[in-house]
């Protein structure tokens, strides 16, 4: 890994501990990394891929950094606040799906000054022409972050995260992760193979996409970059998307609930209250035994939950 510079930017490592009261209510020893307490922003999972993506912008000679998302994309304002920081310009050009009104990340965004534009699409490939489009009219050369920062350099960041729990020295049976753009599930799995050999990653997917080709894509993409030879494992893969991406479900919204209620941790709506209905899921199946210990990576996300418009 040390021969990819990456920008300092979050505080790892972030927080790792037992929750008790879940515990107890799931029948088995249930964790958590904190990693939407990472210290930018509301914090979440981008920050470790945008160390690797913004030093590799900056090494390149790139002061523009462009990337999207949906409306209320944690990605796409956590790239902003990191970008800013490092002294860049960013414009993000999202989706005009989910949330677009002055709540949530997008009252984040504003605070900032950064550009805003939205596209009436479900194209990630008319949105990447676009951009070409503006920093053509800019007469300014764009570094082009994909939707999650979910490409093979900004996995590395979630191989660093499974070094960090395997240097605990904690012994975990599972771990869950949410599965969006499949960059973090990548990392997970990937450095799981690497670090954790004997924990099983599960991978709750909140998007329909065909992650069962989009992760081993990105692992072996990684693995090549890290110039290793490994046997690239067959995610175990969990469909939580409900109604649809970045659409609340019952089931998240229960998750979310629960989690508030009984540790005082807030997830969100998209993406960490989903997957961790994923792990609630399995524990109530019974797919957990009293002395496991599960990890659930939380990826941050919390502003997103302040857009919705919340149903009792």
């Amino acid at each position: 890994m040390k021969q990819f510079e990456k920008e300092s930017l979050g505080l790892f490592p972030t927080p790792m501990y037992r929750l008790p009261n879940l515990s107890r209510e799931l029948g088995t020893n249930v964790w958590i990394k904190r990693d939407d307490l990472c210290g930018v922003a509301l914090g979440g999972n981008k920050v470790r891929k945008l160390e690797y993506l913004l030093r590799d912008a900056k090494n390149r000679g790139y002061d523009l950094v462009m990337t999207t998302g949906q409306a209320q994309s944690n990605h796409a304002m956590l790239t902003a606040a990191c970008a800013l920081r490092m002294g860049m310009d960013c414009i993000l050009v999202l989706k005009e799906r989910g949330v677009t009104a002055r709540k949530g990340n997008q009252i984040l965004n504003h605070l900032m000054g950064v550009e805003v534009r939205f596209m009436d699409t479900d194209s990630y490939e008319e949105i990447y022409r676009e951009m070409d489009r503006i920093g053509e009219e800019l007469g300014r050369k764009v570094y082009k972050i994909p939707c999650g920062g979910s490409n093979a350099l900004g996995s590395l960041g979630y191989i660093d995260c499974m070094k960090e729990v395997a240097d605990s020295g904690i012994r975990f049976d599972h771990l869950v992760c949410a599965c969006g753009s499949g960059g973090t599930a990548a990392g997970c799995v990937l450095g799981a193979k690497l670090h954790l050999p004997d924990t099983k990653v599960l991978c709750s997917m909140v998007d329909d996409d065909a992650f069962d080709v989009i992760v081993p894509r990105l692992m072996r993409e990684a693995a090549e970059l890290l110039d290793i030879s490994v046997e690239i494992p067959e995610p175990d893969l969990m469909e939580m998307w409900g109604e649809g991406y970045s659409i609340p479900s019952k089931e998240g919204n229960e998750a979310i609930e629960m989690m508030l209620r009984l540790e005082g941790i807030v997830l969100d709506p998209c993406y960490t209250g989903k997957a961790f209905a994923g792990l609630v899921r399995r524990a109530r199946a019974g797919c957990y035994r009293a002395d496991d210990n599960v990890l659930f990576v939380h990826t941050g996300g919390a502003g997103g939950l302040f857009a919705q418009d919340w149903e009792v």
